[in-house]
């Protein structure tokens, strides 16, 4: 009972902070600036929304290729249509609950391949490690690459607020500093703090990584570079995804990859604060181009159909996986 209430809350939250989103740019918005957006839907080149959700669809699948990777050390061999129509239906209940989808998933393939659930769980977990180093490295690879860019936009957000900002050398100093701090507080304090529940989980939380990186190791040589591989692929069609939409706005076809690669980061933040990225990730999509002179009406409408097209895909496809794994359920207690 109080595992649903917290999901209730969950959703409750998040769903709120997705309307809140939506409901706070209406208001700021003008009839005149909300023609301007309504005018860039309308004029957008359709054509390459539909290669968005192509792309949006083959990263699912690929995703599902490497799952399925992860149950060859437990000598289980899941089919691609089974472990697929899993990953579409994770997505979906993602929308309606955050985090529900990764149970739903397991309990899928209980189902379709009789793989017992804690077995599921097991590599929805080493997945989910990997993706979380995979988009710290993303992060700081695009920190790099678009350095100055994000530098001038901090500065210039926060010397509205603030009247003097530390340095760039001083804040590297004080990052460093707080570094060396965290290293002898860590030596020194370690046993002491592992009484608190935070720090240990915080302590549980790394070695979880470590473990997760570990286990595909075990894998096979040629099964871990498969998994690598799948891993970049993915990540490439997210980007890509933000490639194609620049190209179906006349103001944003200039744009190149490294534009597609912001979108990727800022929409990314958008998934993570609202339920399914609900009016958040529109928004921050917008505000990515708004660092090239992107204006509002045509940034918001580019965000708009990159995360409904995205959507689509998952309402469309999803749904006809959670009917056909409905009838498979049926059909087996039938039997």
């Amino acid at each position: 009972m109080k595992k649903r209430l917290g999901d209730i809350l969950k959703f409750v939250v998040f769903l709120g902070i997705g309307i809140f989103f939506i409901y706070w740019f209406l208001l700021k918005l003008d009839a005149e600036e909300k023609a301007a957006i309504w005018q860039s839907f309308l004029s957008a080149r359709w054509g390459w929304v539909w290669g968005v959700m192509a792309i949006s669809l083959m990263s699912h699948f690929v995703r599902a290729l490497r799952w399925r990777l992860l149950f060859k050390p437990l000598k289980h061999s899941p089919t691609v249509n089974n472990t697929f129509g899993a990953v579409m239906v994770t997505y979906l209940a993602n929308l309606a609950v955050p985090r529900l989808g990764e149970v739903m998933r397991c309990a899928m393939l209980r189902t379709s391949e009789k793989i017992p659930m804690e077995k599921s769980l097991g590599t929805v977990v080493t997945e989910r490690i990997i993706d979380m180093l995979m988009f710290v490295v993303i992060v700081l690879l695009g920190f790099l690459l678009m350095f100055s860019s994000v530098k001038d936009f901090i500065y210039d957000s926060l010397s509205q607020k603030f009247s003097s900002l530390p340095t760039l050398a001083g804040i590297a100093a004080a990052g460093v500093i707080l570094l060396a701090i965290l290293f002898v507080v860590y030596k020194l304090f370690h046993d002491k703090l592992m009484k608190f529940s935070l720090y240990r989980k915080g302590v549980e939380m790394l070695q979880g990584c470590v473990d997760g990186v570990k286990s595909i190791l075990h894998l096979g040589p040629k099964s871990t570079l498969l998994f690598l591989l799948y891993s970049l692929i993915i990540y490439f069609l997210y980007i890509a995804g933000g490639w194609v939409i620049l190209n179906a706005f006349a103001d944003t076809e200039q744009l190149g990859f490294q534009t597609a690669f912001v979108i990727y980061l800022f929409g990314s933040v958008g998934m993570m604060i609202s339920q399914g990225g609900l009016g958040a990730y529109p928004v921050l999509v917008w505000q990515a181009l708004a660092l090239y002179g992107i204006g509002e009406s045509t940034g918001l409408a580019c965000g708009w159909l990159l995360w409904g097209s995205q959507q689509v895909v998952v309402l469309a496809i999803g749904l006809v996986y959670l009917v056909y794994f409905s009838l498979l359920k049926k059909k087996e207690n039938t039997l």
